[in-house]
């Protein structure tokens, strides 16, 4: 063989084996997904490159970067994650000692986990909180974390609500998403809320990571029973329904809508069929 074609051939295996080698480390690193709450601490980090963690509520799994999520504080750079940084080194340290201007703030004794901070990156497109969600201190992946253009993507989460709306929509029926009611003394959050002439639909469509726990399911039988008391219809679809029966949840839906209320109190409809 030419020695020229021997050598590109090497270069080319090289190039082979250096990116799997990259996709691997990159699926190890593994990021902490954090909210930046004012203003003030974003400065800190763009100017100081630095993070801090209450170590009462530090994550026990250890992670190489974080994610920087800035909530609607920020207005139109709100509710998006723009930024992230690899973790260069940790220390535990009083609060007061890094915000000498808080002395007198309750927890300014308090022990906090300093994160310092590497370069401060900027995402080529912001990761965007598209379906509201609350967000707290979560993991993924750099990998997941440089691809992702919606926050449900860094937790696994398929959009089900814009999966269902978008049919429903398809079907001429109008639902508004996340629409949020008071009742009971409590504020709940619909997933789909479907006005129509027989009535008021709920349609929640219950992600398998968020409804699993006992926790979950007791708050969703109290959403549940506040909301047939005041003469709404519950529909819950499962994740596999939505992903693997579509048509079938959409059906389910469909027959409620052209159905009467048949007493004054509403009912709940479990699953997809």
């Amino acid at each position: 063989m030419n020695g020229g074609l021997v050598v590109k051939e090497i270069d080319r295996l090289c190039s082979v084996l250096n990116n799997a080698m990259r996709t691997m480390l990159s699926k190890k690193k593994n990021v902490l997904v954090a909210v930046i709450r004012s203003r003030r601490d974003r400065d800190a980090l763009m100017k100081k490159r630095w993070y801090r963690i209450p170590v009462l509520h530090m994550p026990k799994k250890k992670f190489t970067h974080i994610a920087f999520y800035q909530p609607a504080v920020f207005g139109k750079k709100g509710k998006r994650i723009a930024y992230y940084a690899r973790v260069r080194k940790t220390k535990i340290v009083k609060r007061v000692a890094l915000l000498p201007d808080e002395k007198y703030h309750p927890r300014a004794h308090d022990d906090y986990v300093y994160c310092g901070l590497g370069k401060i990156q900027k995402l080529d497109q912001p990761i965007k909180n598209i379906i509201p969600r609350r967000i707290s201190f979560g993991f993924t992946d750099l990998k997941t974390l440089l691809s992702a253009r919606d926050v449900l993507e860094l937790y696994g989460v398929l959009p089900t609500e814009q999966i269902v709306e978008k049919r429903l929509k398809q079907f001429g029926i109008t639902s508004i998403p996340e629409f949020t009611i008071s009742l009971c003394g409590r504020r709940f959050r619909i997933d789909l809320a479907i006005f129509c002439p027989n009535g008021k639909i709920a349609v929640e469509c219950d992600n398998k990571k968020a409804h699993a726990s006992k926790a979950q399911k007791i708050k969703d039988a109290v959403k549940n029973s506040c909301l047939r008391r005041n003469d709404w219809r519950v529909i819950r679809l499962k994740e596999r329904d939505i992903v693997e029966h579509l048509d079938c949840c959409i059906l389910r839906i469909k027959k409620v809508v052209a159905s009467p209320v048949k007493r004054p109190s509403s009912y709940l409809i479990e699953g997809a069929g």
